[in-house]
């Protein structure tokens, strides 16, 4: 919700599309800063508990985000932000619970469901909980979109609250987590600088950030502004869809063609290996742009249209955000590679937000086509630049 259903609730709570995508970027930083308190976490023990006071301070929340809908889009965004902080915390106790439950090839076992279940789980959020809306603000034609969005949050709360009853009542303690030396937040800071500190020692480690920068900037700039240029109106340059139109082209196929990339560019990565697949990644990632500029001047008129290109978008993608993988996995170390894990998410977040909170207030200023051109010509510019950065490290790695 505070990733892709969030945006939309502010552009149909009337909030200018500049404060919409700045808010919706704001809501990445606890995803950025979680990393800074995984020591504390990890060494914390009680996670059983801690899980059970987290899925329970999260009803909360969401309860408390549905209430403030209808007063104001500073409740809104105040609330969702609790939302994705607890969110951010819950998948750290989480993997730290798994860690302790379960032995290593146990673990292995697991990840496949705990994968399918994370993606059942945008789907479900991202794709029907927008088509329910949608069916919510037809039925309600009196109201405002505000009232659909907060029933819908309703019910999204009820659904957690059941899960989290669940929770209260069939996790295990495991066996390890009072055994664990205490810690405290402050160590944990500390902790994670020393962390930092070992990555700036590396030569050239700035060369890696700057990469994932060039790498996802297009995707950046279009995370946002796809939905906006979906639903705004065909006399603004937009395609005019619906809401749920919008649920099922981006948020059930995309969602889906998505899915299909990150595991297709997986299996590559893991078989054919990664010297090999690293440019075609790397490109696949810069050319969803392309597909919204064609879109926006054939405006297709028809949902097969929308969901064809949506799903050629999405994989492509799905399928180079594998190429992210290798350069955190040169920023963490070889001597940190559990760090890559924890670190994965953090680093893209934070080479995203700036695009992302900037991308509405680019958008004001220019025409969709105009937007989507610069968009797309910023993957050859961050091509060529990239490719002078691997040549450099070559040259300096050799010497």
């Amino acid at each position: 919700m505070v990733t892709f259903v969030s945006l939309l609730m502010f552009l149909q709570t009337r909030t200018p599309v500049w404060e919409s995508t700045l808010f919706a970027a704001l809501l990445f930083v606890p995803w950025v800063m979680k990393s800074w308190v995984r020591s504390y976490v990890r060494r914390a023990g009680h996670y059983r508990r801690f899980i059970q006071i987290d899925e329970t301070l999260l009803t909360i929340a969401l309860g408390a985000l549905a209430f403030t809908l209808p007063h104001g889009r500073l409740w809104t965004f105040a609330c969702l932000f609790v939302v994705s902080l607890l969110c951010a915390w819950h998948e750290l106790l989480a993997r730290t619970y798994y860690e302790r439950m379960l032995r290593p090839a146990e673990q292995a076992s697991h990840r496949g469901i705990k994968i399918l279940a994370s993606q059942m789980a945008v789907v479900l959020t991202y794709g029907l909980l927008i088509m329910s809306v949608g069916v919510l603000q037809i039925y309600f034609r009196q109201k405002s979109a505000s009232y659909s969005w907060s029933l819908g949050c309703y019910l999204v709360t009820g659904i957690l609250l059941l899960f989290t009853l669940l929770h209260i009542m069939i996790l295990e303690r495991p066996f390890s987590e009072d055994s664990m030396p205490a810690n405290s937040v402050s160590g944990s800071l500390k902790a994670e600088f020393r962390v930092i500190e070992r990555i700036r020692q590396r030569p050239m480690w700035w060369c890696d950030v700057l990469t994932l920068f060039l790498m996802l900037l297009p995707q950046s700039l279009m995370f946002y502004t796809r939905t906006i240029f979906f639903l705004d109106k065909s006399a603004h340059g937009g395609l005019g869809c619906t809401l749920q139109e919008v649920g099922f082209a981006q948020g059930t196929i995309g969602v889906i063609a998505f899915l299909f990339g990150i595991s297709a560019g997986r299996w590559l990565r893991n078989n054919v290996g990664e010297d090999k697949v690293r440019w075609p990644m790397t490109i696949a990632l810069g050319l969803s742009p392309l597909l919204y500029l064609i879109m926006s001047y054939s405006h297709p008129d028809n949902l097969a249209s929308l969901c064809t290109y949506t799903f050629q978008a999405q994989l492509l993608f799905g399928f180079g955000l594998n190429a992210c993988q290798e350069y955190v996995r040169h920023i963490s170390g070889e001597r940190y590679r559990n760090t890559v894990y924890l670190l994965y998410i953090p680093i893209i977040s934070l080479c995203m937000i700036i695009p992302l909170a900037l991308s509405g207030f680019i958008l004001e200023h220019l025409d969709y086509r105009t937007y989507f051109l610069i968009d797309t010509l910023t993957a050859p510019l961050g091509w060529l630049v990239i490719k002078g950065i691997r040549n450099n490290q070559f040259i300096i790695h050799n010497s």
